[in-house]
């Protein structure tokens, strides 16, 4: 079951400086170089890619993309301060951008993903994104493409309401919030201000039910509309098999989420590159024709120490996983599933 948190990519305190997650660890698996090139599929605030930047001596590229269209203007002081490194920006998808530069030419030596809502977008409170502040319920990370929150809200059927808030939300009272929402539309007004959908969530649980330890009661909802706005699992599923087609042999990408629906789909992907050997236990080469298309570096999803979540609280929920491209193709040496 995803577990939503209030912790969230590029996390920083509102109004200060961005505080990369885990950077050691980071920096450990892009291992950045000299003439290295790397490419950023969520550039955000510039954090990660300030630290990578400074252990490439000014020489390779850089390569930034964010559909966000905020994250340009970011991008620009970021690109005057690694000067005379080669920096470049794209303004699209993670996905698009990939298979773009593959078509392209480009191979990077690493792909480094951030997934998720960063705390810019969550701290600028005129979009809609957070619980906390009244807004235009918007929550399109790309404020100039597809429908917004208020959209869904207005259209969609309570059955697919329901859906939406259970499996990207886990929101025990799904249905009753669903219900309350579309009871709300059709007596009017329409549900189109943050404020308004916290009332209706709110109203909409038991008495018991507004106690929530994990935080406030409104967030799964919000987090759960957020990424249907964004298709942000569709995102994650295609860019990493984009992400994996322009590294060079021993290429890596490294993935940090920030929820267990996230986690859960580059932990598999990591696993079916791998290959799935379905020869017996006990033979000394795999017969089945499974081949590894990359490894797993990351035994087990790293995590922020004790220490780092003091320092940064939103750090809290990251997990970080790695892999690295195998060319050609590697047949399993040993039967039975890796």
């Amino acid at each position: 079951m995803p577990s939503p948190s209030d912790s969230h990519r590029g996390a920083f305190p509102q109004g200060q400086p961005h505080v990369p997650v885990l950077p050691v660890e980071v920096l450990e698996l892009v291992a950045p170089a000299a003439g290295s090139t790397i490419v950023d599929g969520t550039f955000g605030a510039g954090g990660h890619a300030r630290l990578v930047a400074a252990h490439m001596a000014g020489q390779g590229t850089y390569i930034a993309v964010d559909r966000d269209p905020s994250a340009e203007a970011r991008f620009a002081a970021f690109a005057a301060e690694v000067a005379p490194l080669q920096t470049r920006f794209l303004r699209m998808p993670f996905p698009e951008a990939f298979a773009q530069l593959a078509a392209e030419g480009v191979s990077a030596d690493a792909v480094i993903l951030d997934v998720g809502v960063s705390s810019m977008q969550l701290d600028e409170v005129d979009r809609g994104f957070a619980y906390a502040h009244d807004a235009p319920l918007d929550m399109r990370m790309d404020p100039s493409v597809g429908a917004t929150a208020a959209d869904l809200l207005a259209t969609l059927d309570a059955r697919e309401l329901e859906r939406i808030f259970r499996e990207y939300g886990d929101e025990k009272w799904a249905a009753r919030i669903a219900r309350d929402i579309v009871r709300r539309r059709e007596a009017g007004p329409a549900v189109e201000r943050s404020a308004d959908l916290v009332e209706i969530i709110l109203g909409a649980l038991p008495k018991g039910g507004r106690l929530d330890k994990g935080g406030h009661p409104a967030r799964r909802v919000f987090q759960a509309l957020r990424i249907a706005v964004n298709d942000e699992l569709g995102m994650l599923d295609a860019g990493l098999d984009a992400a994996l087609q322009l590294l060079k042999p021993d290429g890596r990408v490294v993935v940090m989420s920030f929820q267990s629906l996230e986690d859960r789909i580059v932990k598999r992907r990591f696993e079916a590159w791998g290959g799935i050997c379905t020869c017996p236990p006990g033979l000394p080469v795999c017969v089945c024709g499974a081949q590894a298309v990359a490894d797993t570096i990351t035994r087990k999803a790293l995590t922020p120490s004790a220490d780092e979540v003091t320092r940064n609280p939103r750090s809290a929920s990251t997990k970080l996983r790695a892999a690295r491209r195998v060319e050609p193709p590697r047949p399993h040496v040993m039967g039975g599933a890796r």
